[in-house]
């Protein structure tokens, strides 16, 4: 069974960092290419980031380039987002998942931008 765990969201103020991990199991992490969406109030569901298995191809949403991290360790079947520069639109529940879709995510962690 394919299981997807975010954790590491919180309550931050505008500018502030956080760091989002996803434990993958139940599949081969490390052949699978990952995504990060995320789900703001009110709005439908958008990719955030993008890793290839190797982590030789990565992908941000303009929105997020260059102050988004997404990186992976296959040998702990574990997946990160660093978010740096927090901005109040960057609240949403953050997911993780093994398609650009958010199908089959696991339930999210909330991150809250407010000052």
């Amino acid at each position: 069974e394919v299981t997807l765990a975010e954790s590491g969201g919180g309550l931050v103020q505008p500018g502030g960092s956080l760091n989002l991990s996803c434990a993958a199991s139940g599949f081969t992490f490390g052949a699978k290419d990952m995504w990060w969406v995320r789900q703001a109030p009110g709005k439908v569901l958008e990719w955030v980031a993008s890793i290839s298995s190797m982590s030789n191809v990565i992908w941000y949403r303009d929105s997020v380039r260059g102050r988004f991290i997404v990186s992976r360790d296959n040998a702990k079947n574990i997946m990160y987002l660093q978010l740096n520069s927090l901005k109040l639109e960057d609240t949403a529940i953050y997911y993780c998942a093994t398609n650009k879709y958010g199908s089959g995510r696991g339930q999210g962690t909330q991150v809250t931008v407010s000052s």
